[in-house]
Formats: structure tokens, sequence, C-alpha cells
């Protein structure tokens, strides 16, 4: 199995994911491509936070136990992102893969 399929696996179906992160209360959705990949467009009621940004995690969540799930474009910076954030000691991260699979409504 590849690299993608693996990550697939591991993800789910992201639309589920974001239902599921829009009833999980205090839960973030956070995108983290680039300020300029999410200016054109988002998955509504995301927040933005590059992976080349993670670190500033507590200005978004303080709470180590907040409910986060991530995306970027095809997964594989969501899943670098959710690395880090585990390793920082966040206990409810998940990566939902890629904005690429959506096929809601974008803002």
């Amino acid at each position: 199995m590849n690299f993608i399929n693996r990550l697939k696996d591991q993800m789910g179906d992201i639309h589920t994911k974001v239902e599921e992160a829009n009833h999980t209360t205090g839960a973030i959705l956070l995108d983290v491509r680039t300020v300029e990949e999410y200016q054109r467009g988002h998955i509504p009621n995301s927040v933005s936070l590059p992976l080349d940004r993670i670190g500033e995690i507590d200005k978004i969540a303080s709470d180590e136990k907040t409910p986060l799930y991530v995306y970027c474009l095809s997964g594989g910076r969501s899943a670098q992102a959710c690395n880090i954030l585990k390793s920082a000691g966040y206990e409810n991260v998940q990566n939902i893969g890629g904005i690429s699979s959506w096929k809601g409504t974008i803002e």
C-alpha cells in the first residue's frame, strides 16, 4: 500500500470529519495550507494556521485537550502538522485529509 493510500485509510472521509468537527463542542477546523491558499478558498468555519507557523497553535487553542481537525491540500502537510501538535502535547488531533477531496461549499 502506498503512502497516499495509507493516509486515506487513516483519515477517513473529509466530509464526515468536517461534519463531526462542526458538531463537536470547542473543536477547531484547522487549515495548515499557506495564507495565500487559504485566501483562494477554504472550508467554511476553518481557521488558518500555516504549517510553517504551527508552533503558534497556542494562540488559537491554548488547551491541549481542544479537538483539532487538521487539513491541507492533499493530506501530507496536515499529517506533518498532526505529528508536531501531538509532540507538543495536543491530545485530540485528527488529520482529516485534503481540501482537494472536498465537494462542499468553499469560502
